[in-house]
């Protein structure tokens, strides 16, 4: 046993050093001494072996004026590439990435209504030939859909939506499409995931994570974890059954409707007219009607409590430390959204739960994805357990 104990040592300190450069880019030799505490000849031989086998690589200079400038070191990321893709009833986004997480190109493509295992596959195909790769050199592929997969099936349940893609065994399907390792997570799960690597959620533990506007869905995240259910259809709260509690009638049921058909991008602009505030989208109805005074209020306040009514089931079941809001229509709407929606769920349940606006945008859920891409690939590649991989530690930013 003490023998083994000098190498055992070694890839500790090899995993940290690997970790630290993953986690913070280039560094010099000091600073990745101050980070792994070791001493500079140690940290001097480490980087030695680690260039020796081809893990890091020397990555410019730092410094200058009239200091020395000194070296920096970077992890090699062309020891293993990963594919994230976001797929939806309508497209395919692509971004393909090498395993220090630098982004090497993205592709999107329209998704059609028939024969959408092929065009899939040409739509990673391409992705990967702009980074000089094919499909089966890629370590591992991470594809965010609504819905979701049921582990016991592999068949992607709760996703009606998506024409073509509900009655085939996805995993097993995309694995021999693809030639190389494939996980499909639900689109929301990932835009949670991101969130606790990047956004407001960094920190907390226990908190549920809502896209309230078409294809509305959930995201739960239990003691770090993210919650799937025994089917996979854990946060899949578009089928509920929830009176419209909105003032303004549209013709909804008010003794119970599905959720989602409530808070479609159509519901929401009718219920934006009923309140004579007039637009053609959801998003485009919340976003005007910040500006639209009284009326606008009005129709934001009735918004609010759609979504409310529904998050409020969750809520009472989970009492979790925080409610985050995310997708289009919650940032159209902004914290202005968010404060209306924290007012009426505590008209609804006893929790007093904090609701916050989530702080990833752009392509949330494709950069979900990516990270958790990422995390398989590290951890085959470099030995770094999936909860290392990401700085999930540390406070939620403001």
């Amino acid at each position: 046993m003490r023998a083994g104990s000098p190498r055992l040592l070694r890839e500790i300190n090899d995993r940290a050093a690997i970790e630290a450069l993953l986690r913070n880019g280039p560094l010099t030799r000091s600073e990745l001494e101050g980070l792994i505490g070791l001493s500079k000849p140690a940290t001097a031989q480490l980087l030695t072996r680690l260039e020796g086998e081809g893990t890091v690589l020397r990555s410019g200079l730092r410094g200058g004026g009239r200091g020395p400038r000194a070296q920096l070191w970077a992890v090699n990321g062309a020891l293993a590439h990963v594919a994230a893709v976001d797929l939806t009833p309508d497209a395919v986004d692509v971004a393909v990435a090498d395993i220090s997480g630098a982004v090497l190109t993205e592709h999107r493509a329209p998704m059609p209504r028939t024969g959408v295992l092929e065009a899939f596959r040409g739509a990673v195909t391409k992705a990967a030939a702009q980074a000089g790769l094919t499909t089966e050199a890629l370590h591992h592929v991470v594809v965010g859909s609504p819905g979701a997969v049921d582990p016991a099936t592999g068949r992607l349940n709760y996703a009606p939506h998506m024409p073509g893609w509900g009655d085939k065994d996805l995993p097993r399907e995309l694995r021999e499409l693809l030639g190389t390792g494939v996980t499909v997570e639900n689109d929301v799960n990932l835009v949670a995931l991101e969130e606790m690597v990047a956004g407001r959620a960094r920190g907390v533990k226990d908190f549920v994570l809502v896209w309230p506007a078409d294809a509305v869905g959930a995201a739960v995240v239990v003691n770090g974890a993210l919650l799937r259910g025994a089917t996979g259809g854990a946060g899949e709260v578009d089928a509920l059954r929830v009176p419209d509690r909105a003032h303004a009638d549209t013709g909804a049921d008010r003794t119970g409707s599905r959720y989602g058909d409530l808070l479609g991008s159509a519901a929401i602009a009718r219920l934006a007219r009923a309140h004579g505030v007039s637009a053609r989208t959801g998003r485009a109805a919340v976003a005007k009607a910040l500006g639209e005074g009284t009326a606008g209020r009005e129709f934001l306040v009735d918004l609010a409590r759609r979504i409310a009514t529904g998050v409020a089931n969750v809520v009472a079941v989970l009492d979790p430390e925080l409610v985050l809001l995310s997708g289009e229509v919650a940032h159209a709407g902004g914290t202005a959204l968010t404060d209306l929606v924290a007012a009426e769920l505590r008209l609804l349940v006893v929790p007093r739960t904090p609701v916050r606006l989530a702080q990833v945008t752009g392509k949330p859920v494709r950069s979900g994805a990516l990270h958790a891409a990422l995390s398989v690939a590290r951890e085959q590649v470099f030995g770094l357990p999936a909860a290392t991989t990401e700085p999930f530690g540390g406070p939620p930013p403001d």
